[in-house]
């Protein structure tokens, strides 16, 4: 049975100061890159992945407090987390941050700043590709009670 891998919806933030309004394409590149995220973890790593079940509109660690991420993924029986976001700081710059959590000890299995070139699909589809890719390569533990080393 394949390990079951919640993945949040990603915070976005752009502080480039660009004149235009891009916040309805940054949206739609940016559920590019989670669904590339997703895509990669199914079949680099063979998960099987699902989106973190939201009231609102996003479940992510800038919406909401760590507990409350971590409490709504294990809701849905899932033994790992994927969480994190990108900031845009220049017209062609963008850098992020990704998180994985084993849930069953809440202990974190990989902590990564990563960077990109681009504000496209593309750009984006690759910047998935590329997380995906390290993720799968993170070693997961046997079944372990939890020890509570996360807090807000």
């Amino acid at each position: 049975m394949p390990v079951k891998a919640m993945v949040a919806d990603f915070d976005y933030d752009d502080t480039s100061g660009e004149v235009r309004d891009q916040r309805a394409a940054h949206a739609e590149m940016m559920h590019t890159f989670v669904a590339t995220l997703r895509q990669g973890l199914e079949d680099d790593a063979g998960y099987a992945t699902q989106s973190l079940p939201c009231d609102n509109d996003t479940c992510t660690a800038g919406n909401m407090e760590s507990a409350a991420l971590i409490e709504r993924a294990r809701q849905s029986d899932a033994r790992l987390l994927v969480f994190g976001g990108i900031h845009k700081m220049s017209t062609l710059v963008q850098w992020g941050h990704v998180y994985m959590v084993d849930l069953s000890n809440e202990k974190i299995l990989l902590e990564r700043s990563f960077s990109f070139r681009g504000d496209d699909e593309r750009a984006f589809r690759r910047a998935g590709e590329f997380v995906a890719g390290t993720l799968a390569r993170v070693t997961i533990e046997p079944h372990t009670q939890p020890t509570r080393v996360l807090t807000d």
